[in-house]
């Protein structure tokens, strides 16, 4: 179907959908460039609505970067809302870009954006409206765009392994101009090869190996998997000689500039506010945090470089908010003299400023006024994640109950009236007398909030269920089963209430769900697709959640989903994942899960370097960078750490 068609189309049963803002395009900032042959084309999905990809900082970067490659042309697409959808099949409209109205296969490039699990089947849905086959193994003849996916997630690509082309593994901001590249190239010989006709199933594989050989990128296709005969995993292993083994994440040096045209929505999004990331990865070492594992090392950027951004982002935008994010805000070196630049240089707008993650450890009196002078309303939000001194100490966040009640403290005398506690439940060797203290030390800290404003403090206390993510020491923990997480949400239903007390749960199921899904091998790709064909996707959104979907596809597949969530894996044990470096060692891992068992901690890694991988496998990269842009340490030769 022609963009015109769609157009035309679009006219007319726009007024039949609500806020059909979605599917219109044309916000400010938006890139339309002319559509000539010359120009490869890539379009990037998030595979949910429009509200909440709107707000992915990952996808709006790499929309910027292509589209300043006068040769590449990147636009937009997301999920219609079920309305839309039915307005779609009904007058037999592809799944379009939003710039130019372009049906999703007439483009080069299919990028897909999988930050958590919970996206899978609406990755597949995004395939079925658009007409593209789910199997990679279907797309071989050059008829389709490449589908390329990357995100947090992919860090175990295995579940979705069947669908997806290649996998970019880490950080894309370099990589992705790569790819593009290695595409572009690729085209203009195949297409010289075939005398102006698409390319070949050969021709295809041909750019699959190119892929393949670079940095970060995996290609499913290139390995294969085999079994014991209980169902682990025997091994994983390459198929083609272009195909790496294991796939080394990307990672960039330094952190580029930042991006300051954000698209501008025309309809309220989830985080309808300017965004800047202040720093990347994390050096606590929290051992049930996945991104705190995969996203090292860390890199910050400059107090001169962000506060200059700002102006640009407020300028370029008319946001009157900004977020300064990373896995930890207040562990930047500077975050109150950055908060103090940026109050300064723009107070004068009325400006809010969001720290979204703070630790508790590290929110000191000194930045909550700082916070206070430069405006910043709404609540705090505070993460202890676990509420016993024991727990924390088992994660490895040893922050004392009496740090936690000073800082809680400090927080409403201030004025704030509002603090928001994040815990979960289903740690390792978590008891009923752990869960217990979480509302034990709600209660605690909203007592220190009504000494300071009577009834005005508020407290709110969110708990989710911790499930063992891949490439964190506790990567080989089980998972709650239903019963244990439905006794442990009862206990504090029970105990957790009262005036300006207010609790938010997850739904036990859906935790389910995002076990089988992370934990998960390459056969998982066959239950995705039978839970999709019986109707399962949004299942991020709760009046859309089929868990019956998912139970009856492991059934009619054969699997027993236990397997991926319940079952302690073996120290010896292939993960499905150990293909897919992330350059934190396997070994480091495991010691640092038997370190949790102990209750043993570890410090900041800034302060004592634990040898955990990351300078060995990136010593080039950090030979090229400045010593104030990465905060690994130099790190002392064994045979110097023995003497002394």
């Amino acid at each position: 179907m022609q963009p015109g068609t769609i157009s035309a189309i679009l006219d007319h049963v726009l007024l039949d959908v609500q806020r059909p803002a979605r599917y219109v395009g044309g916000e400010y900032n938006s890139i339309a460039k002319d559509w000539t042959p010359e120009r490869l084309k890539v379009v990037l999905a998030f595979p949910d609505i429009y509200d909440l990809g709107m707000s992915n900082l990952g996808l709006a970067i790499l929309y910027d970067l292509l589209n300043q490659q006068e040769d590449v042309l990147a636009e937009r697409v997301y999920l219609p809302w079920t309305d839309m959808e039915a307005v779609m099949r009904r007058e037999a409209l592809p799944l379009y870009s939003l710039e130019s109205r372009h049906p999703v296969t007439d483009f080069d490039l299919l990028g897909i954006s999988l930050p958590y699990e919970q996206l899978y089947t609406n990755a597949l849905h995004l395939l079925h409206l658009a007409g593209i086959p789910f199997h990679s193994a279907e797309r071989l003849n050059g008829d389709y765009p490449l589908v390329l996916a990357g995100g947090h997630a992919t860090y175990n690509p295995e579940p979705m392994a069947d669908f997806i082309d290649a996998f970019l593994i880490g950080e894309g901001e370099e990589a992705i101009i790569e790819i593009v590249r290695t595409l572009q190239q690729w085209r203009q010989w195949a297409v010289r090869q075939n005398g102006g006709s698409l390319p070949g199933r050969q021709q295809w594989l041909d750019l699959l190996r190119q892929l393949a050989r670079l940095d970060g990128v995996y290609v499913p296709r290139f390995y294969t998997d085999d079994y014991h005969a209980d169902g682990s995993l025997a091994q994983l292993s390459p198929t083609d000689r272009s195909a790496r083994f294991p796939v080394l994440k990307r990672i960039t040096k330094q952190l580029p500039p930042p991006l300051t045209d954000f698209v501008v929505p025309f309809v309220d999004v989830v985080h309808n506010r300017a965004v800047i990331e202040i720093m990347r990865g994390c050096t606590r070492g929290c051992r049930f945090c996945h991104a705190g594992m995969v996203g090292r090392p860390v890199r910050e950027r400059s107090v001169a470089e962000i506060t200059a951004a700002v102006g640009a982002m407020l300028a370029a935008t008319g946001y009157e908010e900004v977020a300064l994010l990373s896995l930890s805000s207040s562990d930047y070196r500077d975050v109150a003299a950055l908060v103090e630049a940026i109050s300064t240089e723009f107070g004068h707008l009325n400006l809010n400023i969001s720290l979204p993650s703070l630790r508790i450890e590290t929110v000191s009196v000194d930045l909550m006024d700082r916070l206070k002078a430069a405006g910043h309303r709404g609540g705090f939000t505070l993460a202890p994640e676990a509420a016993s001194e024991r727990m924390r100490e088992i994660i490895n966040k040893p922050v004392s109950t009496a740090q936690l009640l000073e800082t809680a403290r400090e927080i409403y005398s201030r004025g704030w009236k509002t603090i928001k506690l994040y815990f979960m439940i289903g740690h390792p060797s978590e008891t009923l007398e752990d869960v217990q203290a979480i509302a034990d030390l709600a209660k605690a800290v909203l007592a220190e909030g009504r000494k300071a404003l009577g009834g005005k403090a508020n407290l709110n206390v969110g708990v989710s269920t911790f499930v063992p993510k891949p490439h964190t020491p506790f990567q080989w923990s089980p998972c709650d089963t239903l019963e244990q997480i439905e006794a442990k949400q009862a206990l504090l239903r029970c105990e957790v209430q009262g005036r300006g007390l207010k609790l938010s749960l997850n739904k036990p199921r859906e935790t389910m769900m995002e076990a089988w899904l992370s934990r998960g091998d390459r056969r998982m790709g066959a239950v995705i697709l039978e839970a999709y064909r019986r109707g399962a996707r949004f299942d991020g959104w709760r009046e859309h959640f089929n868990y019956a979907a998912w139970t009856e596809a492991f059934v009619v597949q054969g699997i027993d989903a236990a397997f991926y969530t319940h079952r302690k894996r073996g120290a010896d044990e292939v993960l499905p994942w150990d293909h897919i470096d992330a350059a934190v060692r396997k070994s480091f891992l495991l010691e640092d899960y038997r370190w949790s068992q102990s209750g043993k901690t570890r410090d900041d890694c800034r302060d004592e370097c634990y040898a955990c991988g990351i300078m060995p496998k990136f010593i080039s990269l950090r030979n090229q960078t400045a010593a104030a842009d990465w905060e690994c340490p130099q790190v002392t030769p064994t045979r110097e750490r023995v003497r002394t």
